[in-house]
């Protein structure tokens, strides 16, 4: 079909009326200024200053150098910690497209936390087809003019302290004396200064030299140690010396010395590690964190949110004119249930052994001492070490910062409660029962090969449950873990807590049955009744286990933080009532008879109810190897405390007499206070 000249013109105006239709259409969405305003932006965000710089219009570069310019940003924006920033315009849906005025929103992460600011106004003017950034102090913030200086003023919080059961303060934020030199001050006989500083510091005089040759200024104070408020003795000598100048300055200070050390450990700077496992927290790289013990477990309640204020000074008067702040949030206290005198008295009769001790209150639970030995002073993390502390730890290699209480042990014979117990409550012993055992070694018959249980005393006669407790019986405690089979063992060590998940503030090892979590060996199964075995318990579960014998059977869910957990709860009822006597008795008998293995623990005026224990670590039976002595201890009249301690390698120098004689030094302080 042939289309007619009329039509075919009428088609080709038709075209051409949409095609600048559609082209009046794209116009009509453009919308330089705003083009404009989205590259300013994404060059702001980037904090691509100098590029910010090349869009601003002829007379603001009049106005500021290019120097300056980003001098200004760099240095105000760095000073507020901005990063994470977002810039959006206001009602942009209503916005005039004519307008060369764009109001916009500036929200970004700050010193002040989230930082928004809502009246920012950026102006526009077109120059040769192109609009510039009219730029006035306005675009910093919109409350500043000319002349105005930024400030930002840290609002410090506190890290929460830490106390013990009656108040006395552990840890806390105060002041410690840094001590430092004024050069030009201390130049008359400088050497002879240096010497008297060194001396009364216990530090090298190099370190002193090097610390003043670094330093170019003879005005400017130069820092040499930090020193704590109660070295009286220093700081007097070190105020007679011309030139030297304390300071203070904040810091964490610790009290109890190095019976703490492990259990509260101490702050240090933040690592890059740290920082990053720790991001959107709230730290920067100035932070403090909780490096170990206490200090570390609690980093999160304990740490406060330091606040800030962004502010503009104005004027000769210097008003000022807040632009945004926030409040510093201080930490969280804790109070524990520790009782900082027997802690340090515990520590003290350690006296530098290797070990560790935890003492609980039968009655509530409250963990009143947890010891590792040796420690450390948590203050040399937030003053120095001396030449005498670095000397100490030269010798220690490290043994200080084994946190050893809450790890685990092989119990010994202090399981053997746990044993007898289970027997008494599953009916497979009776404490009248008489057991004829001949000779020092036992084994059921030949399938054990050559392997026997041995027991230290043979007392030419049938034993009861009171005879084997006093004798220490391996072969009595054997034969009833025998009895009692792998399953009901195992529920009887449970009913003590052995092998349960201990819900406790502090991270504690778990303890264990076996390595397996079953006995289905029998040697493996006899030689735990007595404490060999694969059986690993802390001293908090030794502790817990004998308090059951002052709290009628049952063990109180242990608490150290009383603040948090106020109310005492039964955790197990690990003795039947009618068989707590009997256990009383034969456990008693180990103090109190004269064939007693704990006799020298022996209070006059106190009851007390105990058990020694030597645990053998060696590869296989006849070998010689390293001995572990524990004794625990409870009190079973007023049952106020319940002590458990191991001592490392004692063979052959006292055995399980070491830990016995310092509890009972311990015990005769606490009880009789």
């Amino acid at each position: 079909m042939r289309v007619s000249k009329k039509i075919q013109k009428l088609i080709i105006v038709i075209a051409a009326i949409l095609m600048f239709a559609i082209m009046g259409a794209g116009c009509s969405k453009k919308d330089p200024i705003k083009d404009t305003f989205k590259e300013y932006k994404e060059l702001w965000i980037k904090a691509d200053y100098a590029g910010m710089y090349e869009m601003l219009s002829a007379d603001s570069k009049q106005y500021i150098d290019k120097d300056t310019f980003v001098e200004r940003y760099e240095n105000i924006y760095g000073a507020i910690k901005a990063k994470d920033m977002k810039i959006s315009i206001n009602n942009e849906e209503e916005r005039d497209k004519k307008s060369l005025e764009i109001p916009f929103t500036m929200k970004a992460k700050s010193i002040v936390g989230d930082l928004i600011i809502e009246d920012f106004n950026i102006t526009f003017i077109e120059e040769d087809k192109i609009y510039k950034v009219k730029w006035d102090e306005s675009m910093i913030f919109p409350q500043m003019i000319a002349g105005d200086k930024v400030r930002v003023e840290d609002n410090y919080s506190k890290r929460g302290s830490i106390f013990d059961k009656y108040g006395m303060t552990l840890a806390q934020d105060d002041f410690v004396k840094s001590v430092g030199i004024h050069p030009s001050k201390f130049e008359n006989e400088k050497d002879a200064k240096i010497a008297a500083m060194a001396s009364t510091l216990d530090i090298s005089e190099d370190y002193i030299r090097e610390k003043l040759a670094a330093n170019t200024n003879p005005e400017h104070f130069v820092s040499i140690v930090d020193v704590l408020q109660t070295d009286f003795e220093k700081l007097d000598k070190l105020s007679t010396i011309e030139g030297v100048i304390v300071n203070n300055k904040r810091s964490r200070v610790y009290s109890g010395e190095e019976a703490f050390g492990n259990l509260i450990g101490h702050v240090g700077p933040i690592t890059a590690e740290e920082l990053e496992a720790n991001k959107d927290k709230g730290y920067d790289a100035t932070s403090l964190i909780g490096k170990a013990g206490l200090e570390k477990v609690y980093e999160e309640s304990l740490r406060g949110e330091d606040g800030a204020r962004i502010y503009l000074l104005r004027g000769e008067l210097e008003e000022e004119i807040t632009i945004a702040e926030k409040e510093a949030v201080s930490g969280q206290d804790i109070k524990l249930s520790i009782d900082s005198a027997l802690q340090i008295q515990i520590y003290n009769e350690m006296n530098g052994e290797k070990g560790a001790a935890t003492a609980v209150n039968p009655k509530t639970g409250e963990v009143l001492a947890m010891v590792s030995s040796p420690s450390y002073d948590s203050n040399i993390y937030v003053t120095y070490k001396t030449k005498a502390v670095k000397e100490k730890w030269e010798k220690l290699d490290g043994e200080q910062f084994d946190n050893r209480f809450n790890n685990v042990y092989s119990p010994g014979s202090t399981i053997k409660l746990v044993t007898a117990a289970s027997g008494l409550n599953e009916g497979v012993i009776t404490p009248a029962e008489e057991v004829v055992i001949s000779g020092k070694e036992w084994q059921p018959d030949g399938s054990w090969g050559d392997y026997k249980i041995t027991r230290v005393t043979d007392p030419g006669r049938a034993v009861n449950l009171r005879d084997a407790i006093l004798f220490s019986d391996n072969i009595y405690f054997g034969q009833t873990a025998l009895k009692l089979g792998e399953e009901k063992f195992i529920n009887g060590a449970k009913n003590f807590g052995i092998g349960e998940e201990l819900n406790f503030e502090f991270p504690m090892e778990n303890s264990q049955i076996s390595n397996s979590g079953d006995l289905k060996k029998e040697i493996l199964l006899a030689d735990s009744g007595y404490g060999q075995g694969e059986l690993l318990v802390s001293p908090l579960d030794v502790a817990l286990m004998y308090s059951a014998l002052s709290n009628e059977g049952s063990i109180m869910k242990p608490r150290l933080d009383i603040g948090l957990n106020p109310n005492a709860e039964v955790w197990k009822t690990a003795i039947k009532p009618e068989n707590v006597a009997p256990l009383i008795d034969g456990f008693t008998a180990v103090i109190n008879d004269v064939n007693g293995t704990a006799r020298d623990a022996r209070i006059e005026g106190h009851s007390l109810a105990g058990k020694t224990g030597t645990a053998e670590i060696k590869e296989k039976q006849g070998e010689a190897g390293i001995e572990n002595g524990w004794f625990v201890a409870t009190d079973v009249d007023s049952s106020k405390i319940s002590i458990s301690m191991f001592i490392e390698n004692v063979q052959g120098r006292g055995g399980s007499g070491i830990p016995t004689k310092m509890v009972k030094n311990v015990l005769t302080y606490y009880l009789n206070k």
